[in-house]
């Protein structure tokens, strides 16, 4: 399973938000690059960053951010947040994203999400599957719509989707634990995706009781930043 820190920016720095609340915006570090680098030092080749300015403004903000980490390390990085347009997923891949992040406008735009699908191909786009109660939620997890989660991955596995990227936005956060039910019976359900669990993940055993689930990757945020998971003990996990 593939280890993948999460940077969440706004203004260009390394925030984090607990349940997507931008009013409990916390800043761990101005210099998001030197975070990706200590990523990258320890063995991390993957980078969930995510434009939360993006995801509220509704079109890309921190593409700069991007460029910088794609230049000046040799992480992939998938980019999520505020991907609304064709010139927004250009941009994203034009600052050097490997894999592009889309979940709103897989709900607001179908047609469009196809499109990008299909032109750039089921390797570089990941759905982005944000679960509310059950249901999908849009645009910086703000609003919750009537879609449930079981609707929305069968319509989009059927279309071709290889990756999803599943968060719990109860769980997101908070350090209380990930979804593990949730993932289990995604994956029962559709044994031929690649699943990346995100939200909620709080200590190093629980890594590794993902791990063994059979995911594709696991994205780890607030336990990192909050040490209650050190860059040691990812480095062990990795290395083994």
């Amino acid at each position: 399973m593939k280890i993948i820190p999460a940077i969440d920016l706004i203004d260009g720095k390394c925030v984090r938000l607990s349940q997507g609340d931008y009013d409990t915006k916390k800043v761990y570090n101005e210099k998001p690059l030197e975070v990706a680098k200590q990523f990258e030092n320890i063995g991390i080749t993957n980078l969930h960053l995510v434009d939360l300015d993006g995801a509220k403004a509704r079109h890309i903000v921190n593409h700069g951010v991007l460029k910088a980490i794609a230049d000046n390390t040799h992480l992939d990085i998938d980019f999520g947040g505020g991907i609304k347009s064709n010139a927004d997923i250009e941009l994203a891949f034009a600052s050097g994203a490997k894999q592009v992040t889309a979940g709103t406008i897989a709900v607001k735009n179908k047609s469009l999400f196809m499109t990008w699908l299909e032109h750039y191909t089921a390797k570089k786009i990941i759905l982005g599957a944000d679960v509310k109660d059950g249901n999908i939620a849009i645009q910086g997890w703000r609003s919750k719509t009537e879609v449930t989660i079981w609707a929305f991955l069968d319509y989009y596995v059927k279309q071709g989707v290889e990756y999803v990227i599943c968060t719990d936005i109860s769980k997101d956060g908070m350090l209380s634990g990930s979804s593990m039910e949730l993932y289990a019976d995604i994956l029962k359900k559709y044994p031929q995706i690649k699943l990346i669990a995100s939200g909620g993940v709080s200590t190093i055993s629980e890594v590794e009781e993902l791990s063994k689930m059979g995911l594709y990757g696991s994205i780890i945020g607030k336990a990192i930043y909050e040490n209650r998971i050190s860059l040691e003990e990812l480095s062990e996990f990795i290395s083994n």
